[in-house]
């Protein structure tokens, strides 16, 4: 019943904590216990938990067993991460000569079932897509999004990153690519994406960070990927970052567009939780790939 909850009528106040949440700001009895601090009446905190915890079955958009694409797991050398990699590898089911690739990056908890259906969703707009786990090192994605959070805050950033950049040049060096490489990641990922765009500079041709953090902005004179940045009107935390890391692509000439949705929360685009808006994440997912079409096929 709580999943049939209406987003417009949870709290405000209940998003924000679901964001300090889940980005490790809170522990579980915080959450709850601030979720119990804004519940009025049948609305309990419990209900809001339920109505807030991710719901997969619901934001499947492409099945893993469409007939237009093929989907496997393939490992990596990451010599400078945690030594071997694995990712989620999806792609049309008839591949001409050569295709675009996009690396999908994933939130801070794994490579969840959202993350793999928006590698389908790439494939069936016609690219090689392939979204690494940073969890694999600790046995993959356990399954849920809390127990994903905690394992991913276990591990060296640094070393996650190193991974990320190994399976960018793995998918890169595909036979079946065109030598055109495209990123996108949502809030973890998205962050993960500026931060490629500026530390491989010679393999990123395009990037695509939703809600995500920017560089260090003495990182952004090596970009020269041309950008598509998404960000929520209410996303207040990533939206503060915003006006130095412009000021730097503009001081360097990097090209870039960025857009913000009117009234959308931070995580807008992930359709298996409340906060997913329906209109912003259509017209950001049309935007990209449009984005990826101009800059990453000839």
């Amino acid at each position: 019943m709580s999943k049939q909850m209406n987003p417009q009528s949870i709290p405000e106040q209940a998003f924000r904590l679901y964001d300090q949440y889940a980005h490790g700001l809170i522990d579980r009895r915080q959450f709850l216990a601030g979720l119990g601090r804004v519940a009025m009446g049948s609305m309990t905190a419990v209900a809001l938990f339920e109505a807030l915890t991710p719901d997969y079955a619901r934001a499947q958009q492409v099945s893993f067993n469409d007939t237009d694409i093929q989907a496997s797991y393939r490992e990596f050398t990451s010599p400078n991460g945690h030594g071997k990699g694995r990712g989620y590898l999806v792609m049309p089911r008839h591949v001409p000569a050569s295709l675009p690739a996009v690396l999908v990056i994933h939130e801070n908890r794994g490579l969840n079932p959202y993350i793999e259906d928006v590698a389908r969703r790439l494939a069936k707009a016609g690219f090689i897509a392939f979204a690494p786990d940073a969890l694999y090192p600790l046995g993959g994605y356990p399954g849920n999004d809390d127990d994903g959070r905690a394992l991913q805050q276990r591990l060296d950033g640094d070393k996650i990153a190193a991974d990320f950049a190994a399976a960018a040049r793995f998918l890169a060096a595909m036979d079946n690519g065109n030598g055109r490489l495209g990123v996108v990641g949502f809030c973890f990922g998205g962050g993960l994406t500026n931060r490629l765009a500026a530390g491989l500079p010679e393999l990123v041709d395009a990037a695509v960070p939703f809600y995500g953090m920017p560089p260090e902005l003495d990182q952004v004179g090596r970009i020269k990927a041309a950008l598509l940045v998404h960000m929520g009107e209410r996303d207040e935390r990533i939206n503060a970052q915003w006006p130095a890391y412009e000021q730097a692509l503009n001081q360097h000439g990097i090209r870039y567009q960025a857009f913000v949705y009117a009234n959308a929360p931070h995580g807008f685009h992930n359709d298996s939780t409340p906060r997913y808006d329906a209109e912003a994440a259509e017209l950001a997912w049309s935007r990209t790939i449009a984005f990826f079409n101009e800059h990453l096929r000839p």
